[in-house]
């Protein structure tokens, strides 16, 4: 059995390419040449040289593989140049998918992301069939794995492709190496720099109980059906007390409202334009984390069997990770 990964150097891909390599495939990766290779260092794996630009080479890599993981993706919450995001995440995908047909590939599992779903305004969990529409999509990373998912599912219902579509909520654990902008989080409220906190939730989920759910998806899922790989909801004030209590810091106790962040924002994001360096809060994640972010995984469990531990473990991880790597 022989798996192909792109996004195999990034935080989900590595736990995907390990998870593969334990259950006996023969793998081979996508990276580009100046990728940083720590978190696929010294495993067995064949690195193909590339860019999802290249759909030529791109045939030539996926030639002789039977299965197709796609979990690359360009996830920023604030970018300079919008467009980069979208021929990563969009034109990037479509490249893939079409060399994957050609070439032949037998199944693929394309890793959307929950940013794609839709949310109950009540706060309830939502699911895969929660109503959604591009209009509903805040800011260029949403709109791009929105737009993506739907050029994936257009060619599965063309009959050009066997794919399964899996949504992954908040990942969270080791080798998240750039930080995420979770991982960055956990990483500052670790180190106390986050004395505050916002009315918001996320579904935070251990990011190899998500790499389980992309191979059970492979085995188990229907074609062209999408499947949140999720873990448990908590509110921002929640996760903060967590980490507090595994780092043994006071958590944070001011509640923020989300229109006095809001102002704050858009002068970080000009200070941003000019010095180019990301800002310390975002106008979409201001905007994002005005809804709590809570889904349910009950699809994934009755038909994948997928399963996954408590918030807290995976929480544990990261902190663990973080520290071992001398940010803490």
């Amino acid at each position: 059995m022989k798996a192909f990964v792109t996004g195999a150097t990034g935080f989900v891909g590595s736990s995907v390419v390990r998870l593969l390599l334990e259950k006996g495939y023969q793998v081979g990766v996508l990276a580009r040449k100046k990728s940083n290779l720590t978190n696929i260092e010294g495993l067995p794996v064949k690195i193909h040289f590339g860019d999802l630009k290249d759909k030529t080479g791109l045939i030539n890599a996926l030639e002789d593989y039977d299965y197709l993981f796609h979990v690359a993706a360009d996830y920023r919450l604030w970018v300079p140049k919008p467009d980069e995001i979208y021929q990563n995440n969009v034109q990037g995908t479509k490249n893939i998918m079409e060399a994957a047909n050609q070439a032949g590939v037998k199944r693929i599992v394309y890793t959307s992301s929950v940013a794609t779903l839709g949310l109950n305004k009540d706060g309830s969990p939502a699911t895969e069939e929660t109503p959604v529409s591009f209009q509903d999509m805040i800011g260029h990373y949403k709109r791009s794995k929105f737009l993506a998912e739907e050029a994936v599912r257009s060619m599965v219902q063309k009959g050009l492709i066997d794919a399964v579509i899996v949504n992954p909520s908040t990942p969270v654990g080791p080798r998240d190496i750039k930080p995420t902008p979770t991982g960055r989080m956990i990483l500052e409220a670790a180190q106390g720099k986050m004395p505050a906190y916002v009315d918001t939730g996320l579904n935070i989920v251990h990011v190899d109980d998500v790499a389980k759910g992309h191979l059970l998806a492979l085995k188990k899922g229907k074609t062209g059906r999408r499947y949140i790989l999720g873990g448990e909801n908590m509110t921002l004030k929640e996760i903060f007390e967590t980490i507090a209590s595994i780092t043994g810091r006071k958590p944070p106790v001011i509640k923020l409202p989300h229109n006095l962040i809001l102002p704050l924002a858009y002068i970080f994001e000009a200070i941003s334009r000019i010095s180019g360096k990301e800002p310390l809060a975002t106008v979409d994640g201001v905007k994002l984390a005005k809804k709590k972010m809570f889904f349910s995984s009950a699809r994934a469990q009755r038909e994948l069997g997928y399963s996954y531990r408590p918030a807290r473990l995976a929480i544990e991880d990261a902190v663990k990770w973080f520290k071992d790597q001398g940010l803490l």
